[in-house]
């Protein structure tokens, strides 16, 4: 594996969010898993949508301020993600493996 490919964060945000995508599918509907799919769909795709804004940054400060947010969307995503391993035990150490 290639340096460039290695440490490519713009494909590996993009499987993260299509591996997160698929995760969810599994997770069983209801009251309250419903709301955690949705928060934890939302951060984990917005970590590559905000690492391609940061891509193109028109400054270092624009740069750090947009990694600031794919930190922060990230950090959600660990959350909601053993949220979803508590409110559906049958996947923690699918969860787990995503966190």
């Amino acid at each position: 594996m290639s340096k460039d490919t290695k440490y490519d964060l713009e494909k590996r945000t993009a499987r993260f969010g299509e591996a997160i995508i698929k995760f969810c599918k599994k997770v069983p509907r209801g009251p309250i898993t419903d709301p955690l799919i949705n928060q934890l769909v939302k951060a984990a795709t917005s970590i590559g949508a905000n690492y391609s804004e940061a891509d193109d940054a028109e400054s270092k400060q624009d740069f750090k301020h947009k990694i600031g947010i794919c930190k922060k969307e990230s950090r959600e995503s660990k959350h909601f993600l053993r949220m979803i391993a508590v409110a559906a035990p049958q996947l923690k150490e699918e969860a787990r493996i995503h966190w």
